[in-house]
């Protein structure tokens, strides 16, 4: 039983060895500098993305995520290099000082055509943006409780169907022509609350509405074609397929799901709607 057991634990540790091998063979020669991966985030990065502006520390999810992929693709912590870039400048066509980025670039087909996304390690959530007010006279992150609110919505996205088909208030919500017309409603009071994706709601109630606040979000899996953020490269990097393989792997042993659940619900103290 004994020779089983140890036989057991060195062909783990063999297998284990054999895929950071092949992970590091993979990234080998891909990279802008040799045996280190350059990883671009905003100037300045904001909370709960990287805390502190100091994407180094690990801390916040998308500094989390990165040292998680470079770890998957066979980068020590002291291989990793970081890159400021702004978001405009990223999402340009042409040759970038970055292996990859992130900050929280949505994947879509147009910007497809002149950069490379990697598959996505966030699918963001929809989340209720309230005021304290509203809070404070006794609306939690319930779905009874949410029915009573009086709710706006910008008609040109999906908010107005998950409405309707998940809240399904017990009044028709008012609907407006932009999203900065709906912030502008909860600001004059015009209504209690709006559904957003969860960064948005939280630059919204951080910067826009005056004691702005988060009641809660619903998991992504509620939330109907919800933004998918992927990891920006060079259009025809040769990276793209190393980094898809690390973040499959970190999607299917769940660690993508541990890092959301603690940088974007136990950190942001935004509870999950149910």
């Amino acid at each position: 039983m004994k020779s089983l057991l140890k036989l057991t634990v060195c062909t783990l540790a063999l297998a284990a060895f054999s895929n950071a091998a092949q992970a590091e063979q993979c990234a080998a020669g891909k990279t802008l500098e040799a045996g280190k991966l350059t990883i671009a985030t905003g100037n300045p990065a904001y909370f709960p993305w990287v805390i502190d502006d100091a994407p180094e520390s690990e801390k916040g999810f998308e500094a989390a995520v990165a040292y998680a992929v470079a770890g998957k693709m066979g980068f020590e912590k002291d291989d990793v290099i970081w890159a400021r870039a702004s978001f405009d400048e990223s999402i340009q066509p042409g040759p970038k000082n970055f292996d990859v980025n992130l900050q929280q670039f949505s994947i879509s087909a147009d910007r497809d055509k002149i950069v490379d996304f990697s598959l996505p390690y966030y699918s963001s959530a929809m989340a209720v943006l309230t005021t304290k007010s509203v809070v404070e006279a006794g609306a939690k992150p319930e779905l009874a409780s949410l029915k009573k609110l009086k709710w706006g919505a910008d008609a040109n996205t999906t908010a107005v169907p998950m409405l309707t088909g998940l809240v399904e208030p017990e009044s028709d919500p008012l609907l407006y022509n932009e999203q900065a017309d709906v912030s502008a409603a909860i600001q004059a009071g015009q209504i209690d609350a709006a559904l957003f994706d969860l960064p948005t709601a939280l630059y919204l109630a951080a910067v826009v509405v005056d004691n702005g606040v988060v009641l809660g979000q619903f998991p992504a899996d509620r939330t109907e074609n919800p933004d998918q953020f992927g990891m920006l490269m060079e259009e025809g990097s040769k990276l793209k397929p190393c980094v898809d393989e690390a973040i499959k792997a970190l999607t299917t042993d769940g660690t993508l799901a541990k890092l959301e659940a603690v940088w974007l619900s136990e950190t942001t103290s935004v509870p999950v709607i149910k």
